[in-house]
């Protein structure tokens, strides 16, 4: 099961045997048939403010290697981190980001990632006046410690 959600309020919604749980009513599809890819294939729209995030659990550890992320031009993440530990850990920082302000698919490699069953994106700051964040894709790409 994938776990998935943005902010404190939060929708469950069931799609393909597999639970979701998203926030603003609007669920995140996400899907996980490939081996090394989680692909978020609706969009996102978050409210204003800093310190947006997006958390993921999955079913079993994986080992991260790059987060690729597209935004709509004017609501992208500014300044943001990824965080991550084990099933009961604390999350603990991997690595900090930079998007650019554009629609175009942006790739960042993570280097030396530990295995973690638990990841969160946290985007700190927006490029929009209001602090909106908009995310058209989310790829998650590693591979299951098994």
């Amino acid at each position: 099961m994938v776990l998935i959600f943005i902010g404190q309020t939060v929708v469950i919604c069931k799609l393909d045997t597999k639970m979701y749980i998203c926030k603003f009513g609007k669920c995140l599809y996400f899907s996980a048939k490939k081996k090394k890819n989680i692909r978020l294939t609706s969009f996102v729209v978050t409210p204003q403010g800093d310190q947006q995030w997006v958390f993921l659990e999955f079913p079993e550890p994986v080992k991260v290697s790059e987060l690729r992320l597209q935004f709509q031009g004017g609501f992208s993440g500014r300044s943001c981190k990824l965080e991550g530990c084990n099933k009961e850990g604390n999350l603990e920082h991997i690595e900090d980001f930079y998007p650019e302000d554009d629609n175009s698919l942006q790739s960042f490699p993570i280097q030396d990632a530990p295995l973690v069953q638990k990841v969160k994106i946290v985007f700190k700051n927006s490029t929009d006046f209001f602090g909106r964040i908009v995310v058209y894709s989310l790829d998650i790409l590693g591979e299951r410690s098994s």
